[in-house]
């Protein structure tokens, strides 16, 4: 059986650095699969990604060992149940605010008699290689991940309350919109000293309560930062930044190259 190793890196005492997947492209996630990452996210909420094209970029994840993660558009039985029957090790799920709503997660992602997610692992048990005469729902519940997102400041007034919901592994900031849910600008409002002391709080939470804080971040750096200041999971950027990213700073490059080089005037001595 291949091993969920975000389970093993976080009991090691390690952090987890995590890509994301925005574009619906095959070739982009076996492209972001082979650059050293320990977990990457298909994003079916925000990412141009669908469930069936969603399959596909997970299959493409499992030629490597990096572990295939999902983040759902809401917090939907449906949609939660087929991705993990399409071989999701795990699920981050947005706008969780409460217990109720953890808890409504937690039993759409497992197994009866924690939960009521139906049996019909159609791709999972065979994402997870698992040897014959071996069941998937034998070892899902206690393998797969269960990652509400932290986006609200209800969701940070309950955060005790949602950590202690049984079967929550980690939380995950949502830090545009936390920024906004605290009355700060979505990019411009990070620094803000209620949107920094909201990130320490989170991790400081999940510290108590033996849980992995997650966060967005923009860089290496700062998800160098991140896991400085206590967070166990951390992505960089995701495929369409990295992208956009490199492409704008080339063709400034050669733009710039390409200027014609003005002529210092000679100085009368």
């Amino acid at each position: 059986m291949k091993e969920n190793t975000v389970k093993r890196i976080w009991a090691d005492g390690g952090a987890v650095v995590n890509g994301w997947l925005c574009i619906p492209s095959t070739m982009s996630a076996e492209i972001m699969a082979g650059q050293g990452f320990d977990s990457i996210v298909v994003d079916l909420q925000h990412g141009a990604i669908d469930y069936q094209v969603a399959v596909t970029l997970f299959q493409a994840i499992c030629t490597t060992p990096v572990i295939p993660l999902a983040r759902v558009p809401w917090n939907d039985p449906g949609i939660l149940m087929k991705v993990l029957d399409a071989g999701a090790y795990g699920v981050i799920c947005p706008m969780i605010n409460n217990a109720e709503e953890a808890e409504k997660l937690v039993q759409a992602c497992k197994y009866p008699p924690r939960g009521y997610r139906s049996v019909g692992p159609i791709r999972a048990k065979y994402a997870w290689h698992v040897p014959p005469g071996t069941d998937y729902i034998d070892f899902a519940d206690a393998s797969t991940l269960v990652i509400p997102q932290i986006e609200t400041a209800e969701a940070l007034e309950n955060l005790d309350r949602i950590l202690e919901v049984s079967g929550i592994d980690a939380v995950y900031v949502g830090p545009g919109d936390l920024a906004m849910g605290l009355g700060s600008h979505a990019r411009t409002g990070q620094n803000d000293a209620v949107v920094v002391a909201a990130k320490k709080k989170v991790a400081e939470a999940c510290a108590r309560h033996g849980k992995y804080a997650g966060m967005h971040t923009p860089s290496a750096e700062a998800a160098y930062k991140a896991v400085g200041a206590g967070f166990r999971f951390v992505t960089i950027a995701s495929d369409d930044r990295f992208l956009a990213a490199k492409a704008s700073a080339e063709v400034k490059a050669l733009r710039t190259a390409m200027q014609p080089q003005r002529e210092v005037p000679n100085r009368v001595a």
